[in-house]
């Protein structure tokens, strides 16, 4: 600066100034020199404009964007990680019916299905970060969410630190998916845990705030208007800004090898943000940290809760029902359950094989259940296709994560039904009950529909280009029943 200056030219750029109080602040400034009348220089006029608001804004801004793009590239590859997935549970799970109780290879299986249980966990979690789970919102009190949730977290804390809950009187109803407060609650209750060297405390708080247009000026990703405030507050040891600046990115993680993913608090960011909300974060090198949840108020109030309901066998039926999908694996693992359970099942690798398919068909479909999104038409779509000629058929809607065809930032539109992938034979069993509705079809109804020759499980005739060696066509799995 000064070089330029001395030479007698104008200087602009940027600076890094120090307050009198010593704290510092940035500055763009634009500085020229003043010559007298021989021109010679006698002074110098500087304009500055602090602009530390506006960096702290866009720091802020890049961080989000470098988030969303992130969490794109999650969940792209949880959806088909998913569908993997999907493919060993189903056959783990198949195989061990069929194997003795005391043999080996029961334990290496149930091994399997724990790896693969574990992978699916990993994997739901990049769907939260990423906004692309599917939720299940309804109005609760936030209250008596955490409250349901003291005595699971204390066991994860364990004894050395106490916990303290704080609850404010009548706070307002938010919406939200209970199990979303649960994972929330779970993650920063466990991060807490590994900040406290021994002995400590960690506060879980709620309380009413109102946010107004001078807070939402500095914060980014504030909101202005009524909320619900959630805090988590611990006296460990606390974080510096460089580590706070990388605080939600999935993966990254201040512990030890083999101890965190790096996951919980990207899962907890994802969950927040899809729910119209935004967090606040202090901390400080050996003083604790706070996270504050804001949650948007909701109108309604909470509604009066229901009785609890007895856990049930795993249910059947005789109806009649298609599955579209286009992963072979998922496809035939599906109609393999349903067959188990008493359905008669018919098989299609593509939206154009299932309407033909359900053309061919004399009888009635109870329930058509579908990929989300598959090649050439979305499972809405085919929906909308085949309920012209079934008009009381009903669907059930299968996917990795779900597409705004169906769901609006994950959140299911009304009367939509959902099963996310991967799913166990007990899971697709009762939601397909729940969809259909208590009330079995007579077994005379389902014999009138069911051609002459089948034993169960219907294919599609019609080749399919992914699907030349389909066990349907060679008396693999769908065809084999």
């Amino acid at each position: 600066m000064w070089e330029t200056l001395i030479a007698g030219q104008a200087w602009t750029g940027h600076l890094t100034n120090r307050r009198k109080d010593g704290a510092s602040y940035e500055v763009d400034a634009s500085i020229s020199p003043l010559r007298d009348d021989v021109g010679a220089i006698v002074n110098y006029v500087a304009v500055s404009r602090d602009i530390t608001r506006e960096q702290e804004l866009e720091a802020q801004l890049w961080q989000s964007q470098k988030l969303e793009a992130i969490g794109r590239l999650a969940g792209g590859v949880a959806h088909d990680f998913n569908n993997l997935l999907m493919g060993i549970m189903g056959y783990v799970e198949l195989c061990r019916e069929r194997v003795p109780t005391d043999s080996p290879i029961r334990q290496w299986l149930d091994e399997i299905m724990q790896g693969a249980q574990r992978s699916a966990d990993l994997t739901r979690q990049l769907l939260a970060f990423a906004r692309k789970q599917t939720v299940e919102p309804r109005v609760i009190d936030l209250n008596e969410a955490v409250a349901g949730m003291l005595k699971l977290l204390r066991g994860l804390i364990g004894e050395d630190i106490s916990l303290a809950w704080v609850p404010a009187c009548e706070v307002w109803p938010i919406r939200v998916d209970p199990g979303q407060i649960d994972q929330i609650l779970a993650n920063l209750c466990i991060n807490a845990r590994d900040a406290v060297s021994g002995t400590g405390r960690i506060t879980i708080e709620t309380q009413n705030a109102s946010i107004d247009a001078d807070y939402c000026a500095g914060h980014a990703e504030a909101v202005s208007g009524e909320h619900v405030v959630l805090a988590v507050s611990d006296n460990g040891c606390g974080m510096d800004r460089a580590t706070m600046e990388r605080l939600f990115e999935p993966f990254f993680t201040t512990k030890p090898v083999g101890q965190g993913t790096g996951l919980g608090l990207a899962t907890v960011h994802g969950i927040v943000k899809q729910n119209r909300g935004f967090i606040s974060v202090y901390s400080e090198p050996g003083k604790g940290t706070t996270f504050r949840i804001y949650f948007p108020r909701h109108a309604q109030e909470v509604p009066a809760g229901d009785t609890p309901k007895a856990v049930e066998p795993t249910p059947g039926g005789t109806e009649v029902v298609m599955v579209a999908e286009d992963e072979k694996n998922i496809r035939a693992i599906a109609a393999l359950f349903l067959q188990a359970l008493g359905y008669t099942v018919l098989t299609a690798p593509s939206p154009d094989d299932a309407l033909r398919l359900a053309a061919e068909h004399a009888g009635p479909i109870h329930l058509l259940i579908t990929d989300v999104v598959m090649p050439g038409m979305s499972g809405r779509d085919l929906a909308a296709r085949l309920c012209e000629t079934k008009p009381q058929m009903r669907c059930l809607y299968i996917s990795g994560y779900t597409a705004n065809v169906i769901a609006h930032q994950g959140v299911l539109d009304a009367g939509v039904h959902f099963l996310a992938k991967p799913f166990t034979r007990d899971a697709l069993a009762r939601k397909v009950r729940e969809v259909l509705g208590s009330q079995q079809i007579t077994e005379r109804d389902t014999l009138s529909a069911r051609p002459v020759g089948s034993r169960g499980v219907i294919s599609s005739p019609l080749p399919h280009p992914a699907s030349q060696q389909d066990g349907a066509a060679s008396g693999g799995p769908e065809g084999a029943s």
